[in-house]
């Protein structure tokens, strides 16, 4: 009975993506103004193979004087998980919340890594809730189909 158990491993953690922009400058960087800052983030998952899975957290973080921006990063952090016997109904979480905890510091860290070396303070992002967030999106998306 043993190969029903249910089986929940992280195989690899990794960086899909990175790229920073800094389109303005080196006028930009002569700017004494305090630049406004956007973060958004999201999450997706895709099956890689019978019972293992891809999760991807991206962060886009960009930075901007008046219109001009200072500099743009985007981040892609995946992990690919082996996820075996588990009841349906608890998949979405464990790829929705479980999968994105254990990849999302990593992700934190290059962000800022990558900020970083490219001569301007780290950005850190903050400590995310993804039960919340997840909460949020399902209750969004049964919003969407019940229209």
């Amino acid at each position: 009975m043993a190969d029903q158990d249910p089986v929940f491993q992280i195989q690899r953690v990794y960086l899909k993506e990175a790229s920073l922009e800094q389109p303005n400058s080196p006028a930009i960087l002569l700017e004494q103004e305090q630049p406004s800052v956007d973060i958004q983030l999201g999450v997706e998952a895709s099956p890689a193979a019978d019972g293992v899975y891809e999760v991807a957290v991206t962060a886009t973080v960009q930075t901007k004087i008046k219109d001009k921006t200072v500099f743009l990063v985007e981040v892609k952090q995946a992990g690919i998980f082996e996820i075996r016997n588990l009841p349906e109904d608890q998949m979405g979480p464990i790829m929705g919340i479980a999968c994105p905890q254990i990849v999302y510091p990593y992700l934190r860290g290059n962000v800022a890594d990558l900020i970083q070396r490219a001569g301007f303070p780290p950005v850190h992002l903050a400590e995310i809730n993804f039960q919340a967030m997840y909460e949020q999106q399902q209750a969004q998306a049964a919003g969407a189909v019940a229209q």
